[in-house]
């Protein structure tokens, strides 16, 4: 998969503009239509490990020069990862959304977000579009 794909068909999304990827943990990060909107993302606050997440709550913010955005769990779970480089580095989500710009790993304890597969976003970030 190359970074700049729009919508990778191995994740799934949320309404939010999130992306997870399912693995021994959730992987999640803000899609390449989130970062495209909110332009050049200069500051990441994200929780910390250990930190309990909630499906559809907030578990940050990313700031762009342009706004802000809080940043939606797309599962409840245990966070056991952050990525620090994203946060020292912020513009690792506008260059690489969905490689070295993910943002947490969450250890899922059960409930998730309406999650949508790959179509159904390229769907949905069309119509807003429109």
């Amino acid at each position: 998969m190359s970074d700049n794909e729009k919508v990778p068909t191995e994740l799934q999304y949320t309404r939010e503009h999130e992306w997870l990827r399912r693995g021994p943990t959730i992987t999640v990060g803000i899609t390449h239509y989130a970062q495209d909107q909110l332009g050049d993302i200069t500051y990441v606050e994200l929780p910390e490990v250990g930190d309990e997440v909630t499906a559809g709550g907030t578990f940050g913010v990313v700031e762009s020069v342009k706004t802000y955005s809080d940043l939606y769990a797309p599962v409840s779970g245990t966070v056991t990862e952050v990525n620090d480089a994203a946060v020292d580095d912020p513009s690792l989500l506008n260059s690489a959304p969905y490689g070295d710009g993910w943002l947490v790993k969450i250890e899922p304890t059960g409930g998730e977000s309406e999650l949508m597969q790959p179509e159904e976003y390229e769907s949905f970030v069309s119509e807003v579009n429109d």
